[in-house]
């Protein structure tokens, strides 16, 4: 076979620069999925300055390196990830499918680049969480050693430096799971939320970084530096090929000339996309006359130039008595309580007021119902009233922990066993929640819990 191939050699058709690479879809977590025309040019200007920057990093990829991405292979950041491993010998290894099982499969592969979206680090996290839970004297030494790393990290100590006793004894046991050859570890496709990312930078002794592109803008716009905490919960800075700007959006109150600027982030540069496939009305829609793509995410810049993302405008919802609320940062407060393995939150501008549906830990649901004489299975439980009470009491006390106002914390909840799927047509691949899929799923619940409270 090699020499058949030796002695009739095909004749190379290599692209141009401006053909057409690759035709990839957007999430669809407003809509149908969009088909995005991404050119030769914008995946090598993505691929170079991403090589360019892990080089500038001290994170050089080589043929001893391992990708182990938890995102579907049609996503354009899992594309991207992979093909930086192609372009420097580098291997990939795929996971099981089920995301109950990544320790598994961390433990199994052992990458040195660990990419994945945030509903797999929530997931790191509470699993993390609960096995130290489960022994006090155990969760006292983690608690001790965290805070005390946490301290020294948030001050400017390096991570190799950040508490060589608490990483010997504890955390290189708990990066363990991850393999124990992790380099970095990138987070994209949504806001990390903070106490997340502390967390793996503490306990994973390893650079973490989060990054911001879309799929219009080949995945990789912007990206931290792993070690500096400065750049801790945001996106970083922008890639040499990116050209970005404020634009105010008056109805959120949030314009670029405030202290610190606000607006919606738009873009410009060699990476982006050419437009979306047969739906020249939808180019038009996000793309204006001077190239500046309309990303649709409301952006702050901090005092060191990152840039930090907090809020969407197609996720912002104006309740009845005038008060914006911006769903999303709403339920990445909720979300650190781990009684709440998935949540939805939802309001509509005739209700003044939200309401919510949590799918409870099971292991904490079943632990209050034994002490609370509450009989049935997992299932059972969840409908209960004595559980829906004290889901919405822990709902309530993490909203106000986590300095949320009044109208942001919902006032009824339902509880159900069923977690929010793919299959279901609630999530998307990359597990963001499809907001209304959930609810027309759900329309029924948000009814009867209106209705009840009024």
């Amino acid at each position: 076979l090699l020499e058949s191939g030796a002695n009739s050699p095909d004749v190379s058709h290599p692209p141009q620069a401006s053909d057409i690479c690759t035709i990839m879809y957007t999430s669809g977590t407003t809509g149908d999925p969009k088909g995005v025309l991404i050119k030769h040019s914008a995946l090598v200007n993505t691929l170079a300055a991403l090589l360019e920057y892990l080089n500038n990093v001290g994170l050089v990829l080589g043929e001893e390196d391992l990708c182990l991405p938890f995102l579907p292979l049609a996503h354009i950041f899992d594309r991207v990830c992979e093909e930086a491993l192609v372009a420097t010998g580098g291997a990939i290894a795929y996971f099981q499918g089920d995301v109950k099982k990544i320790l598994d499969d961390l433990e199994a592969a052992k990458p040195t680049v660990f990419c994945g979206v945030p509903r797999v680090f929530d997931r790191v996290y509470a699993g993390v969480k609960a096995k130290m839970s489960a022994s006090p004297i155990k969760n006292f030494l983690f608690n001790w050693g965290y805070g005390h790393k946490l301290g020294r990290l948030e001050r400017g100590v390096a991570q190799a430096d950040g508490s060589w006793l608490f990483d010997k004894i504890l955390f290189k046991k708990v990066a363990a799971k991850l393999g124990g050859r992790v380099k970095v570890v990138l987070s994209g496709a949504a806001p990390l939320a903070k106490h997340v990312e502390e967390f793996l930078r503490v306990c994973f002794c390893a650079g973490v970084v989060q990054g911001y592109g879309l799929t219009e803008s080949c995945a990789a716009s912007f990206v931290g530096v792993p070690d500096l905490w400065e750049f801790q919960a945001t996106v970083g800075v922008p890639f040499p090929h990116v050209e970005f700007r404020l634009e105010a959006v008056p109805d959120m109150e949030y314009y670029p000339s405030s202290d610190p600027p606000r607006g919606e982030v738009i873009m410009r540069g060699a990476s982006l996309f050419s437009g979306y496939y047969k739906r020249d009305d939808l180019t038009k829609d996000a793309m204006d006359a001077d190239g500046w793509f309309h990303t649709g995410d409301v952006g702050e810049i901090q005092p060191n130039g990152s840039l930090k993302i907090i809020d969407r405008k197609k996720n912002i919802f104006k309740l009845s008595q005038g008060e914006y609320v911006a769903v999303e940062h709403v339920e990445s407060v909720l979300k650190k309580n781990t009684l709440f393995d998935m949540l939805w939150v939802y309001g509509n501008s005739f209700e003044n007021f939200l309401v919510a549906v949590a799918v409870p830990n099971e292991a904490q649901v079943m632990a209050f119902a034994k002490e609370n004489n509450i009989e049935g299975d997992y299932a059972a439980v969840c409908t209960n009233e004595k559980t829906k009470k004290f889901v919405l009491e822990e709902l309530t006390k993490t909203g106000r922990a986590g300095k949320l106002k009044g109208f942001e914390i919902a006032k009824a909840v339902h509880c159900t066993h069923e977690p929010f799927s793919v299959e279901d047509d609630l999530l998307t691949p990359t597990f963001k929640i499809k907001r209304p899929q959930m609810l027309k799923f759900f329309k029924t619940q948000v009814d009867a819990m209106y209705a009840a409270a009024k």
